[in-house]
């Protein structure tokens, strides 16, 4: 179960206008992570650290090309010049082995933790997401931020999301010097490659016979402005993150012009289950949940404390998918 995290009194090490030093952006080389970089480049002095190559990096924004788990990572905040840390470096490869997950997730993270308590970096954004509650036949209507985690189940990328949200908050408390912020998002659309974008892509869109959740959406974009909204001083606590209203599933086929083949859930999972296993289709099993059962957000945190609104409509949302270069 997760704790409430609301914003406790000031302090003496909180982040001040006007400091000096680097936002450091894990994963910055991800669709999401380039376009975080040209939302805060501007305005801050960027490190970014990613394993893969990042061939068009604005010239301001330094690459430090290395995995977060190397000893490299703790030297980058003994050099005191991070204020803070956008964490998007989280992997979500489904066919990575549970091994792999865990050791980049979670140890990683931990590990980076350890250098920013040592170190005294006094901001830190985690992007999380909203599928850590979890798609349940018996959630309420919209889940607040003190909503149990009961994401994981079978899906041990999910569990791993879970473990990191987790351990930011254990750090929270453990830190107070550190501004924590945690963003639940979700269903984040666009250029990205995650699975709600896939989905959407597919040029006909296998539905569940008998379902039509309800869902939120948000446009990358928005996700982009929103981490810059929680690194202003001050922020503090955990947020979920939403954008247009919600519709139901089938809306969103519509607005794309996409058909749609239903089929009984049974056979899907099987289905999608052969699939997965012969490297056919990039969906695991798990992922059926999403469009079977709802799981929506109460935003109003966000909306109220961070003054938070998204600038993209549903239709610009959806059809953001398209974008994909």
């Amino acid at each position: 179960m997760t704790a409430s995290l609301k914003p406790p009194p000031p302090h003496d090490g909180a982040a001040r206008p006007g400091d000096p030093g680097a936002v450091v952006v894990t994963g910055i080389v991800g669709r999401l992570g380039k376009q975080v970089c040209r939302v805060l480049h501007r305005e801050h002095p960027l490190i970014g650290v990613d394993r893969r190559s990042f061939v068009d990096k604005p010239e301001d924004v330094e690459h430090l090309q290395f995995d977060l788990r190397r000893k490299k990572m703790r030297d980058v905040f003994r050099s005191g010049r991070v204020k803070a840390v956008v964490h998007l470096g989280v992997m979500h490869d489904p066919r990575a082995s549970p091994a792999e997950h865990h050791s980049w997730n979670v140890l990683g993270f931990a590990k980076m933790l350890e250098s920013m308590e040592q170190y005294g970096v006094r901001k830190l954004v985690v992007l999380s997401s909203a599928n850590v509650y979890g798609p349940r036949p018996d959630n309420p209507q919209f889940l607040t931020e003190e909503s149990p985690l009961l994401g994981s189940q079978d899906f041990h990328e999910i569990r791993d999301l879970i473990e990191v949200d987790m351990l930011a908050q254990s750090f929270f408390w453990r830190n107070p010097a550190c501004e924590t912020v945690i963003l639940r998002p979700t269903h984040i659309l666009g250029a990205v490659r995650n699975a709600p974008s896939n989905y959407l892509r597919l040029p006909v869109v296998p539905t569940l016979l008998g379902f039509d959740p309800m869902v939120q959406v948000i446009h990358q974009d928005d996700v982009a402005r929103v981490i810059e909204r929680a690194l202003q001083p001050g922020i503090r606590g955990i947020f979920n993150v939403a954008g247009p209203s919600p519709v139901p599933l089938s809306r969103l086929f519509r607005l794309l012009g996409r058909p749609t083949l239903p089929v009984p859930h049974l056979a899907a999972r099987r289905m999608l289950t052969a699939l997965f296993r012969y490297r056919l289709s990039s969906f695991p099993a798990p992922e059926l949940d999403h469009i079977r059962y709802v799981c929506m957000v109460d935003d109003r945190r966000a909306r109220e404390v961070l003054n938070w609104a998204p600038r993209h409509s549903l239709r610009e949302t959806v059809e953001a998918v398209e974008a994909l270069g």
